[in-house]
């Protein structure tokens, strides 16, 4: 528990801090100014670009406001309690809108919304955990919420930063650096290292009370080492001799909720099919794969590959892959809706042609659609075949439009 005095003088020390920092490339968001009696919560990755959004729309507030980020050492011990002192300073100061970051920190701290927003108040609120968007916090606001998801710089996000045409060239660059903004701008792979690092002790390890950190460690140098390939939690258990298939699943539903990996599953209309079949792991940033992985073979397809998909999961959560007699990278759908089928290769030739165009038409006659995309590094073509057609598409142009 903190006193109000203090917490007057960590409000004031950050609103000086905010005041002298650039707020970098415009993120956008819709809802926050359409919605005012709703809490808007953007919840994402740790160093992807949550605080820089919160004080772009603090920075353009016309009315009084009250910025705090909890991970301020100097709040250590900030309770619920601590928020109603908070509330008071607000009443003192005539404020009526606040902007909470990194909020999950603090226990609680819903039934505090919930009044505020009863009372008119406007909240801004950012978080490192999916949790944030779970459907529990959704009850306990009672719908007065708008949900959003930050990750790191898209490839059109990465080229305004970086002053760059779309193409070939800056393909490759972001393939090798991915978006996370600390480091598009240092370069210094150490940024990439010590955030992986953070994000497993401080977001996970600290946060579920892991004691054996190494396993977890070991855990995710081999999934962002094996990007892009089928895992099982059996698989996993025989590989780092952890006697529990419930540890590792914990384990991994940890990464999900930190945003760190993401666990697709193969299509079926049973979800108890979906459960049990492997699931394809990928990784928030291709920066991560490039600073973090052991494998020391240089696999762009895998790279691209975790491009596209980062790029699909900014526009949705229901992506799955197709696998009978072969595969199809990605079946996507919108809001229960399949809405386009894609696969993905770094170069089509002689020796993979067939097997991918044949993958992607067997998903094709089991979904009955008639067109669908094969993404490339860099090149285009069609295919029409069996009343079928398959554009071919450079990742640079399929961003664009996506």
């Amino acid at each position: 528990m903190l006193s109000k005095l203090v917490i007057e003088r960590v409000i004031g020390s950050q609103e000086e801090r905010l005041k002298s920092m650039d707020t970098g490339l415009p993120r956008h968001f819709a809802g926050y100014s359409t919605h005012p009696s709703h809490a808007l919560i953007v919840s994402g990755i740790r160093r992807c670009g949550k605080s820089t959004w919160l004080q772009q729309i603090h920075r353009k507030a016309e009315e009084p406001s009250i910025y705090l980020n909890f991970e301020d050492p100097r709040l250590a011990g900030f309770d619920l309690g601590d928020l109603n002192r908070l509330h008071e300073l607000a009443l003192d100061s005539g404020v009526m809108t606040f902007f909470f970051d990194e909020i999950q920190n603090i226990v609680n701290w819903e039934k505090f919304v919930r009044f505020r927003l009863d009372e008119n108040y406007r909240v801004f609120i950012t978080g490192s955990n999916a949790s944030l968007l779970s459907k529990e916090l959704g009850s306990r606001l009672t719908g007065r919420h708008i949900n959003n998801e930050l990750f790191p710089f898209s490839y059109n996000e990465f080229i305004s930063f970086k002053g760059l045409e779309a193409g070939t060239f800056s393909t490759e660059k972001y393939l090798e650096s991915g978006g996370f903004p600390e480091y598009i701008k240092t370069e210094a792979p150490e940024v990439l290292m010590n955030v992986f690092n953070d994000i497993l002790i401080r977001d996970i390890a600290v946060r579920h009370s892991i004691k054996n950190v190494m396993a977890l460690q070991q855990l995710a140098v081999w999934l962002v080492s094996n990007t892009g390939k089928p895992v099982t939690g059996n698989s996993l258990k025989k590989i780092f001799g952890i006697s529990s298939s419930s540890s590792i699943m914990d384990y991994l539903a940890f990464f999900a909720d930190a945003y760190l990996f993401f666990f697709v599953p193969k299509f079926s209309y049973s979800q108890k099919v979906q459960l049990v079949n492997p699931k394809k792991v990928y990784c928030i940033d291709n920066g991560f794969i490039e600073t973090n992985s052991v494998s020391f073979s240089e696999d762009h397809g895998r790279l691209l590959e975790n491009m596209v998909f980062m790029q699909l999961r900014r526009k949705t959560a229901e992506i799955y892959y197709f696998f009978e007699k072969k595969e199809c990278d990605f079946v996507i759908f919108v809001r229960g809706k399949l809405k386009w089928l894609y696969q993905v290769c770094w170069q089509l030739d002689q020796n993979n042609t067939d097997r991918e165009l044949n993958g992607l038409l067997e998903a094709m006659d089991f979904f009955n659609i008639q067109t669908a995309e094969i993404i490339t590094f860099n090149q285009s073509d069609r295919f029409d075949m069996r009343g079928k057609t398959i554009v071919v598409t450079p990742f640079h142009e399929w961003s664009g439009l996506n």
